[in-house]
């Protein structure tokens, strides 16, 4: 159990019997929440927690991440971590309380484990950071960073940032793993006051017959290919499955007992492996040693871009195509109205989203077949990291009041997708017209590390992300930063390294978004002809009820008349969305004239609305009425009041006195009659 004010989180960690026949780690991250942590009945129609809402899920990969590479590579053990959140005091976000959690259980649980690892928060108000700050300081903090790390160093680091310099983050990072430390140390003082003894994974010798086999007989060929630097990536998949057959037909030539054949028919996947291990070797090797990378290009340079705008007729309200190398990003810009906005079922204090970014990775993406189910962690987890780049460069809400849901579907993958999508994203806000801050661009950096030799890669595809050891993501704008996400495969990396990555993202950067900026320059003036048009004013909160009137009848009869959509926030703020500019300012003058406070004595000029027999109303201003009693319609006596008005007539009126129910009676008595046109 994870304390820190009233948060409380359970963490636990449980090792099942290894499964037969499988070739990597079964580890599975959950987290759950409970309403009940802060005293909550769930909405749902079951009143229980069922499917994990999104931010749940973008914690379960926040405590997998640094946790996957801690593993020993041969641990092939069913492995659980899970972890509840069970009390929450709203100034003490759970996510980082789960990360260090699971470390702690995982040390507790005697799993080979190469921790202890833990993860803290960092925020920066005004110049000083803040270690695990509140949600409120999270809301006004320039920098929401979370990073964790092992005795070896950093090992993931995730953060949203206002456009902040990139030394800034930086000294964020720095100062996060100090605080990191701390943590490690009191998990190994807790172990040693337990009487409990790491479990350190043990080295374990692999049978080498096989591996040296392969690289006898096919090393040279595939190092040859991946010297090919103009080939395509098709062409050199299709070359290494080649080699890859050929040698597996001379395996099975082999003598039944030769040491090879045994080794391969013994393990179905051995070959696979061992092919692939070679083949991972090779690259790095040509990495290191010659600078070289298996397209050609040199360590610090970025695969040809490709940029367009416009793309889809303008159904789609903005649309941006984004490409760099083989990798290919739609995205498409949705406006809306405040009604759009998601509402969060969850923990978090927020309760509603107003912009959201959705991102799809179809199986054709890669050339594959698979079912099509609903979105898994991997791409709500991407999603979630476009939303936070684009997320500071977006409009103040009281300016620009739309809603905006992004969706980028990956047409094309071979590395970076998720930066590919923040680059479509910002052409397509630009495109729809939204007046973002700042155009935002994004790259992935690689790592490659033997020994104490260090190679950073700028803009990694597919087999250098597969085979590096290190994926590290940085969007931003000309500015700063907006957004970072790091993932390791190794147990932890320095400081001066992940600064040197850092740095050399941004002119990486800046030469991407140099790119999407001859596409489109700045947001488009006019919005697309099918987007909603909104008015947004402000009423007194008081008068809210006024205008949607008794079960709504008064607002949905202004929805009626005028063909508009209308919201009303709890503060007063009223927007109207209509494809109808003049039916939009008709709304807004109804509701105006509803929520005007009138005085006695004030004359309005207005027309005759409804007659009954004791008297007749008239609309002193759109959408408000009030009563002329038959007393009041001439000095002279009255029979009938038709005798005086009839309906549609218009008339000049006096305000004699407001009731102590609010109803307003007017007077025709003493007013001259004019020819004013109604107010």
């Amino acid at each position: 159990m994870v304390e820190c004010g009233d948060t409380a989180v359970l963490v636990t960690a449980t090792r099942s019997n290894p499964r037969e026949g499988i070739d990597f780690l079964p580890l599975i991250c959950d987290y759950e929440e409970r309403l009940y942590a802060a005293g909550r009945i769930p909405g749902s129609f079951m009143r229980r927690e069922s499917r994990p809402p999104e931010r749940a899920t973008l914690i379960a990969r926040l405590i997998d991440r640094p946790m996957r590479p801690l593993f020993p590579g041969w641990l092939r053990d069913d492995l659980q971590i899970v972890a509840t959140c069970m009390s929450l005091d709203e100034r003490v976000p759970p996510d980082v309380l789960a990360v260090t959690g699971a470390s702690m259980a995982t040390l507790l649980a005697r799993i080979p484990f190469y921790g202890p690892m833990a993860a803290v928060r960092v925020g920066l108000l005004g110049d000083d950071f803040v270690l695990n700050p509140s949600y409120r300081e999270i809301e006004r903090s320039e920098l929401d960073l979370v990073v964790a790390g092992t005795p070896d160093g950093v090992v993931m680091v995730e953060a949203g940032a206002n456009q902040l310099p990139e030394q800034d983050v930086i000294e964020g990072i720095d100062f996060g793993y100090e605080a990191v430390c701390e943590l490690i140390k009191a998990q190994q003082a807790l172990l040693k006051d337990l009487g409990i003894e790491q479990v350190k994974p043990e080295e374990r010798s692999e049978d080498t017959t096989l591996p040296s086999f392969l690289e006898k007989e096919c090393g040279n060929s595939i190092g040859n290919v991946l010297k090919q630097f103009t080939q395509t990536k098709a062409e050199r998949d299709e070359k290494l499955d080649g080699i890859k057959a050929e040698v597996s037909e001379k395996i099975a030539s082999l003598k039944d007992d030769d040491a090879v054949k045994v080794a391969v028919s013994s393990n179905t996947k051995a070959l696979g492996n061992s092919y692939k291990s070679l083949t991972k070797k090779l690259m790095r090797e040509q990495i290191l040693k010659e600078g070289k990378r298996v397209d050609g290009r040199a360590l610090d340079e970025v695969r040809p871009i490709s940029a367009d705008v416009g793309v889809l007729p303008k159904r789609v309200h903005g649309s941006g195509l984004f490409q760099r190398g083989l990798t290919q990003v739609l995205s498409t810009a949705t406006l809306g109205t405040p009604s759009d906005a998601q509402e969060m079922d969850d923990l978090n204090p927020s309760n509603e989203k107003t912009y959201l970014h959705h991102y799809n990775f179809p199986p054709y993406s890669v050339g594959e077949t698979r079912p099509m189910r609903s979105p898994g962690r991997r791409e709500i987890g991407h999603g979630a990291l476009a939303e936070r780049a684009l997320v500071p460069v977006l409009p103040p809400k009281d300016s620009f009041p739309y809603v905006l849901r992004v969706v980028s579907e990956v047409l094309s993958s071979n590395g970076s997708t998720s930066m590919g999508s923040v680059c479509g994203s910002t052409l397509a806000l630009m495109d729809a017209g939204v007046p973002i801050k700042a155009p935002v661009s994004g790259a992935a950096m690689g790592l490659i590390k033997e020994g104490d030799e260090v190679r950073i890669l700028t803009d990694i595809q597919g087999i250098e992300d597969f085979l590096g050891d290190m994926d590290f993501k940085v969007a931003g704008t000309e500015k700063g930063i907006t957004a970072l996400q790091m993932d390791m495969k190794i147990t932890g990396l320095a400081m001066k390294t992940v600064t040197e990555a850092i740095n050399k993202a941004r002119p990486a950067r800046l030469h991407i978004l140099e790119k999407m900026l001859e596409a489109i320059e700045k947001p488009r003036d006019v919005l697309s002809p099918h987007a909603p048009r909104l008015l947004s004013f402000r009423i007194d909160p008081e008068l809210i009820g006024t205008v949607i009137g008794p079960g709504g009848r008064t607002i949905k009869g202004i929805t009626e008349r005028t063909n508009t959509k209308i919201d009303i926030e709890d503060g007063g703020v009223v927007t109207i969305a209509s494809h109808d500019g003049a039916a939009a300012e008709e709304a807004q003058r109804i509701i105006e004239g509803l929520t005007r406070r009138v005085s006695e004595g004030e004359v309005f000029s207005g027309p005759v609305t409804r007659v009954i027999p004791i008297g007749a109303f008239v609309e002193i201003l759109p959408g408000k009425e009030g009563m002329i009693h038959i007393s009041q319609l001439s000095e002279a006596r009255v029979e009938k009041v038709e005798d005086v008005v009839n309906v549609g007539d218009q008339v000049t009126v006096r305000v004699r006195e407001i009731d102590n129910r609010g109803r307003i009676n007017l007077t025709l008595r003493g007013v001259p009659q004019s020819e004013l046109p109604p107010v």
